[in-house]
């Protein structure tokens, strides 16, 4: 059984201060999870700034690239699931304790000192994207890094690498998605370690790029960037560009990139709009309630997807979570057209809180 850490932890961080001897099954049962937490927390943020965006710029480039980041995004949980499965873990998604919380850090210790939040599209929250995804040697803008995400999943890797006996094929999840969302987004079964091995590259490649080029190397479209450099260009409104070739060296000296215009979602607070303070009114709520319930419904149907033994009834559970998922669209978009009470011209938006199954 895998074991489940409460999100706010410091577990990814105390997994990767383990020596390599000690990555045994337990460690990346445990690591893997906290993957699939990783993945999870990356959704909401990217979710809002997406939903944010007025209809009539919705065939903006930004718009394209954020609704390509996310469909990435779903793969990568699909695939850190499908990892955890194959060594015979059992992924806890819908448990209050590791589904994300907002505003709030990612889980496990990932880049300590940044606090995610739920908010439109704007220079702040495209900062903060660019932070989940920052790799540990960008080719540009180079930051202190900590425990960044790809360098977890490498440790992942090695892991499988040094035990490829672990992994047996079990409950694997398949979702065919690369004829529509790029090339590198299908999930598929992980039966060898080579499999493996090309999920990881997927994964790490997508959000970070590679040591020697900003490009996404499972584009959807030829020359999309990886999205650290996709947040990046959007967030200082230029494309990036190579500005010389010896040394190699790239910035963000391009055509402009305009933003698109967005309903002025304020920034959710901690435990939701009531609870920090804000009144909501009854029709508020109804659409609050409604998109967390979509919501928790969504989580429950992809863990069930992931525990079950019949390949058909892991298909059917997917498929419920689809159609959860493809409903909360609507109320989040009501809420971001009704401002709040404050006068500030500001709008509510979505909680992503989760609620318990109901008896």
């Amino acid at each position: 059984m895998t074991d489940v850490v409460n999100y706010r932890s410091n577990a990814i961080v105390e997994l990767m201060h383990m020596p390599a001897e000690e990555h045994d099954e337990r460690w990346l049962q445990q690591a893997l999870q906290q993957a699939i937490m990783l993945e999870l927390a990356t959704l909401p943020p990217y979710l809002c700034g997406l939903w944010s965006i007025e209809e009539s710029d919705q065939n903006s480039e930004v718009f394209q690239t954020l609704h390509a980041i996310i469909f990435d995004e779903m793969s990568h949980m699909g695939l850190a699931c499908n990892m955890l499965t194959t060594i015979g873990g059992v992924p806890h998604i819908a448990d209050e304790s590791v589904v994300p919380k907002y505003p709030g850090p990612l889980p496990g210790g990932v880049q300590p000192g940044l606090s995610v939040s739920l908010m439109q599209l704007s220079k702040e929250s495209l900062d903060m994207y660019s932070r989940i995804e920052r790799p540990d040697d960008p080719v540009v803008e180079d930051m202190e890094v900590h425990t960044s995400i790809g360098a977890f999943y490498t440790a992942i890797l090695e892991a499988f690498r040094s035990q490829p006996e672990l992994i047996k094929g079990t409950r694997q999840l398949t979702k065919n998605m690369s004829s529509s969302h790029g090339e590198g987004n299908d999930v598929v079964a992980l039966n060898s370690l080579d499999a493996v091995e090309a999920a990881v590259k997927i994964i790490k490649e997508q959000g970070e790029g590679t040591a020697a080029s900003p490009d996404n190397p499972f584009p959807g479209e030829t020359g999309e960037l990886a999205h650290f450099y996709s947040f990046r260009e959007f967030f200082h409104g230029r494309r990036l560009v190579r500005v010389s070739d010896e040394p190699p060296r790239f910035d963000f000296q391009g055509d402009e990139v305009p933003m698109p215009r967005t309903f002025p979602m304020g920034t959710v607070p901690a435990g939701g709009w009531a609870q920090g303070g804000v009144p909501v009114s009854s029709d508020v709520q109804t659409e609050l309630d409604t998109f967390n319930r979509h919501y928790s419904s969504m989580l429950r149907f992809l863990e069930r997807a992931w525990k079950a033994e019949q390949p058909s009834t892991a298909t059917q559970m997917l498929s419920k979570a689809i159609v959860q998922m493809v409903q909360l669209q609507e109320p989040a978009q009501n809420l971001m057209r009704t401002p709040l009470p404050d006068g500030t011209g500001k709008t509510y938006g979505p909680e992503f809180r989760y609620v318990p199954d109901e008896p």
